[in-house]
C-alpha cells in the first residue's frame, strides 16, 4: 500500500522592519575581487570579479581550521588535547606564535595562535597532528574543498605562503567560510583582540607571546564575529569578515587589495550596505521538530521527523506580507529510516505562490526494519490485549 503524501499549510507573517527599498549599488572599490553573502541563507547580495583565480595567503587558514573543527566534533581531537611542535613546524616563518621543538600546545591555543595571529608554526604542527603528515592534510584540505563546490580552488599547504600552484577565488573563500561559522567557538576564538601574555608559562618562549588580532574590525565595527585575515606581497591584502545584527549575520570577502586601510574600508562598505538593506528571517533551526510519524516495519513504530538544517531567508528590508509554511510528509515512513535521507521537506512560498526556500526533514533517529522476533512481540501483545477485552 503506497503512503500518502499529507501537505500541511500554515501561514505565518513576516513582518520586517520598515525601511528604504534595495537599490541597484555601484561600488568604486579598488581591491580585485569582493562578494556579501547572508550566512544563514547562504545567498549573495554583491559579487564583482569573485571566480577569478588569486592567491588567498592567510584566509587558507579557514580550510585549516575547518578541518579541525571537524576532527574536534568528530571526537578525534578535544580541546584540551596537548599537540607536540616538530622542527619542521617551528622554522615557519612569516606570521608565527614563536613556537620551538619539543614544546606541547593545546589545541585551543593553537586554534587561537592560528585565527588571531595567523601562526604558521601552528597551522603546520596542528596539520601534522591531525592527518600524520601535512601532504595528508593538503589532500583532506582538497577534498573538502571539492566537497563545498569550491571549484577553482587548489591548496598546497595548511597556511597560504605563497607557491604559484596554491589559489582560490573570493566565490570559493566565501563557501569555506560559511562552513567554518557553522561552528559557534570560531567566533569566540576569532574576537579576541589582543593578548600581551599568551603561552606564558606554556612554550621555552617562557615569557610568552604578544598576540594581537590582525582583523581591525574586531575592535572597529559593530558587530564583528571575526573572521580571517591574510597578506603575502603576491595576493595582496585579503579578508573574510563576519559581523551580525539581531538576527541577520553577513560576510563579506575582499581579496586582492592594496593595503589594509583599503582593505577594511571595503570590507566594511559592503557589510553596512547589506546591514542597511536586508533583513535575515529565520524560519526553523536544524533538528527542530516537526512531526511524529508511524513506522511500518520498524524496530521502532513511531519516529519524530525535524529539519535537516537551518533555513532562513533573506528579504529586502521594509518588506513585509503573509508567507505559507508546507510540511510536506507521507502519512506513514516505510523501514529501515536513516537520518541521512529526507522523508520530506518544509517549503516556504509567498502570497503568490513563490517558492523562497526549503529545507528537508529527515527521521531524528535511525529506524532499523523490525526482526522475526519483534514481530513476533507484537502480535503476541496485541492479541494479549485484545484477549482481556
Amino acid at each position: 500500500m503506497k503512503n500518502k503524501l499529507i501537505t500541511t499549510v500554515m501561514v505565518i507573517s513576516l513582518v520586517l522592519v520598515s525601511a528604504m527599498p534595495v537599490h541597484a549599488v555601484e561600488f568604486e572599490f579598488q581591491s580585485g575581487a569582493q562578494l556579501l553573502m547572508d550566512l544563514a541563507s547562504g545567498e549573495i547580495l554583491y559579487e564583482n570579479n569573485t571566480h577569478e583565480k588569486m592567491y588567498p595567503a592567510s584566509i587558507t587558514k579557514i580550510m585549516t581550521m575547518l578541518l579541525a573543527m571537524e576532527a574536534l566534533e568528530s571526537g578525534k581531537v578535544t580541546l584540551d588535547e596537548m599537540i607536540p611542535i616538530s622542527e619542521q613546524a617551528a622554522a615557519h616563518g612569516g606570521s608565527q606564535i614563536f613556537l620551538s621543538p619539543g614544546d606541547r600546545v593545546s589545541f585551543t591555543d593553537l586554534m587561537i595562535g592560528i585565527v588571531v595571529g595567523s601562526a604558521n608554526d601552528g597551522a603546520w604542527a596542528l596539520a601534522e597532528y591531525l592527518a600524520g603528515s601535512v601532504d595528508a592534510f593538503v589532500e583532506q584540505m582538497n577534498a573538502k574543498a571539492q566537497e563545498l563546490g569550491m571549484k577553482n580552488t587548489h591548496f598546497v599547504n595548511p597556511h597560504g605562503l605563497h607557491d604559484e600552484n596554491h589559489y582560490t577565488t573570493a566565490y570559493d573563500v566565501a563557501l569555506m567560510s560559511r562552513e567554518l561559522t557553522k561552528y559557534p567557538q570560531i567566533h569566540e576564538w576569532a574576537t579576541i583582540w589582543m593578548d600581551e601574555e599568551f603561552l606564558k608559562g606554556k612554550i621555552k618562549k617562557a615569557e610568552g607571546v604578544y598576540l594581537s588580532n590582525s582583523n581591525n574590525l574586531v575592535r572597529y565595527y559593530d558587530g564583528c564575529t571575526g573572521l580571517k585575515t591574510g597578506f603575502t606581497n603576491e595576493a595582496g591584502n585579503c579578508v573574510a569578515a563576519t559581523a551580525r545584527r539581531e538576527e541577520t549575520h553577513l560576510l563579506a570577502v575582499i581579496m586582492k587589495a592594496p593595503g589594509r586601510p583599503v582593505l577594511f574600508n571595503e570590507a566594511r562598505e559592503l557589510l553596512n550596505w547589506g546591514f542597511a538593506n536586508y533583513q535575515s528571517v529565520p524560519i526553523i533551526e536544524g533538528g527542530a521538530v516537526v512531526g511524529k510519524l508511524p513506522v511500518d516495519k520498524g524496530q521502532l513504530t513511531m519516529v519524530e521527523v525535524v529539519a535537516a538544517e537551518d533555513l532562513a531567508l533573506l528579504l529586502p528590508k521594509g518588506s513585509g506580507d503573509d508567507y505559507e509554511r508546507l510540511v510536506e510528509l507521507p502519512e506513514r515512513l516505510p523501514a529501515p529510516l536513516t537520518p541521512q535521507k529526507a522523508v520530506g521537506k518544509l517549503i516556504i512560498k509567498s502570497a503568490d505562490g513563490e517558492e523562497l526556500g526549503s529545507v528537508s526533514l529527515v527521521p531524528k533517529a535511525e529506524v532499523a526494519r523490525a526482526t522475526f522476533t519483534t514481530f513476533f512481540s507484537r502480535c503476541l501483545s496485541r492479541w494479549l490485549q485484545f484477549d482481556r477485552h
